[in-house]
């Protein structure tokens, strides 16, 4: 395998895994952790099996058809198409909103910063990533450092917070309480809308699909998850530590107060660095695969594909400074993606087994059933949420 080639698959798992890991990744899990403490293990533990059943569907199909998700559908029922890329840019937007929030309150907590000044220089910087004239490249590297930088930065704050490991190892296999609310929240927010596609998109952008790169888009998929698995796992452990201990979480800020009261003023340094690098690179996941929603309806959104992620992120900056970033938006992003992610799953587990969409492939019986087994739950689930909702 060329160094190209591996650079762009690990690139298009840090696309993926940074682009769930945003300000709404942050606070939901700080959330739930709150709200359910040890038992919230299992809710990872659940999610992570849910993400890893949509995942591989997902890539491995548009992948080997060669077909965007939009393409796809729109080839499976004429409109079809049309309606997913409507639900999926929308959930995507809901998320951005929140995302540039999050860029300017990282920029805050780290220099001082007015909010809405951080987040306009932001969306400058966003910007100029995609006008770069390697812009595929750039964002591969772009979302693959500052992932990293994420995780080692977290496991200090969760080695600094004292978690009591055991209790939650216990917990994540026999839960004393279970939260559905939590697992659709969860799932939509790691593999929910826009996100589950962002790394297929970006393999069919660098020309990897068919069969023969099978093995390597799976690979990068489950790499994918795992390192959202990772990053959820210490920020649920340095959470938990803090909260056993009797602290009481900032409801402004959640996922602040767990890095300040862990490590101080250098937690909480770290904590603007984490929440800015985990919203930029949700910013540019959630543009670039919004507009890659769209780009192959017409000629002219595929001929100008970076200015129309520069409005994309340019509307959503504009409608955080006007509306603000409350914290209830962040879980209510999350959530509406997971809606989503049955209707998206469904589309691309009835085109798997089409003749006509995939020719000679043949998509394992397991892994349709797997995908399948996610669309009845997440459906379900989400009758549940909406149903809450409601009353």
């Amino acid at each position: 395998m060329s160094k190209q080639k591996s650079s762009v698959l690990l690139g298009a798992a840090f696309l993926m895994a940074t682009s769930a890991i945003g300000p709404g990744f942050l606070t939901q899990t700080t959330v739930f952790t709150q709200q359910l403490a040890a038992s919230f293990g299992f809710v990872i533990l659940i999610s992570v099996l849910l993400d890893i059943g949509a995942q591989l569907n997902i890539w491995r199909v548009l992948t080997v058809s060669g077909y965007r998700a939009q393409d796809l559908a729109n080839a499976l029922l004429p409109g079809l198409g049309y309606m997913l890329a409507a639900l999926v840019v929308t959930g995507g937007l809901a998320f951005n909103i929140a995302n540039i929030g999050g860029c300017g309150l990282g920029l805050q907590v780290l220099t001082g910063m007015d909010t809405v000044y951080g987040a306009l220089l932001s969306c400058g910087i966003a910007l100029f990533i995609f006008w770069m004239k390697e812009a595929g490249h750039v964002l591969d590297q772009f979302t693959r450092w500052l992932g990293i930088l994420m995780v080692l930065l977290t496991l200090y704050v969760a080695v600094s917070s004292h978690p009591p490991v055991m209790q939650a190892v216990q917990q994540s296999v026999w839960p004393a309480v279970i939260d559905t609310k939590a697992i659709v929240t969860l799932v939509g927010g790691t593999v929910g809308g826009y996100i589950s596609f962002a790394g297929a998109h970006r393999l069919l952008d660098a020309g990897i699909s068919g069969t023969t790169q099978i093995r390597f888009v799976n690979r990068s998929a489950v790499s994918g998850i795992v390192i959202t698995a990772i990053m959820r796992v210490l920020l649920f452990l340095a959470a938990l530590g803090i909260i056993t201990q009797g602290a009481v979480l900032d409801s402004g800020n959640p996922p602040a107060s767990v890095f300040r009261i862990a490590a101080g003023e250098i937690g909480y340094r770290f904590f603007g660095i984490v929440m800015w690098s985990a919203a930029i690179t949700s910013v540019v996941g959630a543009a670039y695969t919004s507009v890659s929603f769209l780009k192959t309806f017409h000629p002219f959104i595929a001929a100008n594909e970076r200015w129309f992620i520069s409005v994309f992120i340019l509307f959503s900056t504009v409608v955080f400074v006007i509306a603000g970033n409350p914290v209830q938006l962040l879980l209510m992003a999350g959530a509406l993606n997971g809606l989503i992610l049955p209707v998206a799953l469904a589309v691309v587990l009835v085109a798997a087994g089409s003749t006509r969409l995939l020719q000679h492939y043949r998509h394992p019986v397991w892994m349709q059933l797997a995908g399948w087994l996610v669309v009845l739950i997440m459906g379900y689930l989400g009758g549940i949420t909406i149903a809450d909702w409601v009353k």
